[in-house]
This record gives C-alpha cells, sequence and structure tokens, in this order.
C-alpha cells in the first residue's frame, strides 16, 4: 500500500493535516456513543444526588460539549471546526450485567456546516463525558469501566450516510 493512499500522510510519509480547501461545504451531523459501566450502588447515588462533587450528569453534559469543542486540541490531525450544535444525552441501564455492572450509556451528537465531518467532535464529547462521570464518581467506585465507545450515524459530505448496524 502506497504512503499516497493515506490521506494523513503526504508524498514523504510524514503527518499532515489534510487540505479541504477545495471540498464543498455541506450539512454534517455525527452521533457517537460511549458507556460506563458501575456498581449499582454508584448508579443509585448518581441518581439520589448523593455523589459529594455534584450533579454528575450536568457536569458531564457540560464536559462533552466542551469536549468536542476542543477537539482539534486534543486529536493532532483534526480540523478546527465551527459547531452548529452539540448534544448530550443519558440513558441508564439500572439492571446489573452478567459481571453485576450497571450502566450509563452517553450519546453525543454533532452538527456543523463545512468541508469536514464532525464525527471526531461526536466521539471526543462521549469519551470526555465518560470521563467525567469517572472522575466525579471515583471516589465511591474506582473500577468503573468504560466501553461500546463507537460512532453510531454520519451524515453529510461525499460519503453521505453511515449507520452502524447492530450486533
Amino acid at each position: 500500500m502506497k504512503m499516497a493512499e493515506f490521506t494523513h500522510f503526504n508524498e514523504s510519509g510524514r503527518a499532515r493535516m489534510v487540505d479541504v480547501s477545495a471540498k464543498p461545504s455541506t450539512e454534517r451531523s455525527a452521533t457517537a456513543q460511549a458507556k460506563v459501566f458501575m456498581l449499582p450502588g454508584t448508579l443509585k447515588k448518581i441518581r439520589q444526588g448523593k455523589i459529594a462533587k455534584g450533579d454528575v450528569l450536568a457536569v458531564a453534559q457540560v464536559a462533552g460539549v466542551m469536549g468536542a469543542k476542543r477537539t482539534p486540541d486534543l486529536i493532532p490531525m483534526c480540523h478546527p471546526l465551527l459547531l452548529s450544535s452539540v448534544d448530550i444525552a443519558f440513558e441508564e441501564t439500572s439492571r446489573p450485567d452478567r459481571r453485576g455492572r450497571c450502566a450509563i450509556t452517553i450519546t453525543a451528537t454533532a452538527k456543523t456546516t463545512g468541508p469536514t465531518g464532525v464525527e471526531m467532535e461526536a466521539m471526543t464529547a462521549a469519551s470526555v463525558a465518560a470521563l467525567t462521570i469517572y472522575d466525579m464518581c471515583k471516589a465511591v467506585d474506582k473500577g468503573m469501566e468504560f466501553g461500546d465507545i463507537c460512532l453510531l450515524a454520519k451524515s453529510g459530505g461525499k460519503s453521505g450516510l453511515y449507520q452502524r448496524t447492530a450486533g
């Protein structure tokens, strides 16, 4: 495989930011998710507002939005984007899994109009929200885990629509 086939490498094999100046601006959207697995007691304390650091999901929501806005500061080849929208939602799973863990699923959607997509912004938003939940709750559950961090859907641009299939 030639280096020219990888868009983030120049002819010399060195990393570069892709030139998107000739690409048309289109409406773009991406939705990603992350899950935080925790002890049932931890989820109960989150629901009851008994985490000492404060309202866990409110802080995680703000952190996710901030994470999306800071994506190019964290991911070296990401373009700075003018985000038109970032939305973070949480879904709680209170029934423990086979390992005795409950979960909070974070869904992050980022939107923009521009020459490049917002997949990394959505993925960063979901990941930063998950990390924030850990930070807020680590005093009561250091064994929390992350999983299922993935792109669920994206639209816009040359490649069009992507929808993750179940499984």
